[in-house]
């Protein structure tokens, strides 16, 4: 099944549709019947890595447009790409994925953290949370 985004006039998404499988591969920029303006987005593809059950594919030319649309994504026409909306101020766009990373690493992947954007650091979560 393919999938694509409506984008409004700014270029952000306000909806993400399945659509037939034959209009896969195609660019459906305008609709002729409504005027809308759709892009297709790859359902397995996150920061520019096409996933089969969980695994990088094999075949990476299915990932494209580096992340599957999400309703406020934008779409930048110049990297071809759905770029998530930024959730804090401080954090960068990596260029490669079109993914936002935060200005300082997580300290340790084995535990969670939440970042604090006042102090541009993470902080640990309470042990209950932490299991």
């Amino acid at each position: 099944m393919a999938h694509f985004a409506k984008l409004d006039a700014t270029g952000t998404v306000v909806t993400v549709t399945r659509g037939r499988e034959e209009d896969s591969g195609k660019e459906l920029e305008i609709c002729a019947r409504t005027g809308e303006t759709y892009r297709q987005t790859s359902f397995n593809t996150i920061g520019g890595v096409h996933y089969t059950d969980g695994e990088p594919s094999e075949d990476q030319s299915k990932a494209f447009r580096k992340n599957f649309a999400g309703i406020g994504f934008r779409y930048d026409v110049d990297r071809d790409a759905f770029i998530p909306p930024k959730p804090f101020p401080s954090w960068l766009l990596n260029e490669t994925t079109c993914q936002w990373e935060a200005p300082v690493d997580v300290p340790d992947n084995t535990k969670n953290y939440y970042w604090i954007e006042d102090t541009k650091s993470w902080s640990l979560l309470p042990d209950d949370q932490n299991n």
